[in-house]
């Protein structure tokens, strides 16, 4: 929200925005909001949301996919101060996504994606096992397809720490092991002999975790932490007439 720079008031598309973890503090702070999102589950939980906190006169929700025709189920052109994409930008066409951003904002448009691995990998533990872990580099072609429409994008690098849980060894095994695909799985055995040395406990077990499901007795001894591009620009493309 803060690399965002909203100004007092600004109307905002949020791409993408699942259950509202951006939509709703937006509204809040008094902003009006369009959050669109291709999944009637999640549209469902931010109605929910809405109602709770009272936010129905600056929350509108619309059911939108970045491959939709937005001409035709999308907001109207340059109807937003400004739009954006927050980890959110799933699509084949990501010239045609960014484009859609562009043509919808009237003053500034961001993106947030990954510029590092997959946030379903714990980078540290993959490379202490000998795992290979392909990185992304989705967030470089974005920042070159925004310089051939002829904007100047700027970039900002952060990270988000996550802790893993879990309740005891074998329960963390099976869950680290979804990481252990496309050529990994035989690494299992190193995998639980890394858990088992660095499996510590967690001070805060059975209390709510990000997502409100209760933290398991144990997690590593590291923070797993995941590396974002925030990347913003000034619209290029010119109101329809």
């Amino acid at each position: 929200m803060k690399l965002l720079a909203l100004k007092p008031g600004e109307s905002v598309l949020d791409m993408g925005c699942g259950a509202g973890s951006i939509a709703i503090p937006l509204a809040q702070a008094g902003h009006p909001v369009i959050a669109a999102d291709f999944s009637p589950a999640m549209l469902g939980t931010l109605d929910a949301g809405i109602e709770y906190y009272g936010l129905e006169d600056l929350i509108t929700p619309l059911e939108l996919a970045w491959d939709d025709d937005w001409d035709l189920v999308g907001p109207v052109a340059k109807t937003v101060d400004v739009a954006f994409a927050s980890r959110s930008v799933t699509t084949n066409d990501l010239k045609g996504a960014l484009a859609k951003l562009d043509r919808t904002a009237r003053r500034r448009c961001a993106v947030t994606m990954v510029a590092n691995s997959s946030p379903r990998y714990d980078l540290h533990l993959m490379n202490a096992i000998g795992a290979s872990v392909t990185c992304s580099n989705g967030f470089v072609y974005a920042f070159n397809i925004l310089i051939q429409m002829g904007a100047l994008p700027q970039v900002t690098y952060f990270e988000s720490p996550r802790r893993d849980t879990f309740d005891n060894l074998e329960a963390g095994v099976t869950d680290f092991s979804r990481m252990l695909e496309r050529g990994n799985e035989d690494k299992i055995d190193r995998l639980r002999d890394y858990i088992a040395q660095h499996m510590i406990e967690n001070p805060h077990a059975g209390e709510p975790g990000s997502k409100g499901v209760p933290q398991g007795r144990y997690m590593l001894d590291h923070v797993r932490k995941v590396r974002w591009a925030f990347i913003a620009w000034e619209p290029v493309s010119a109101p329809r007439s």
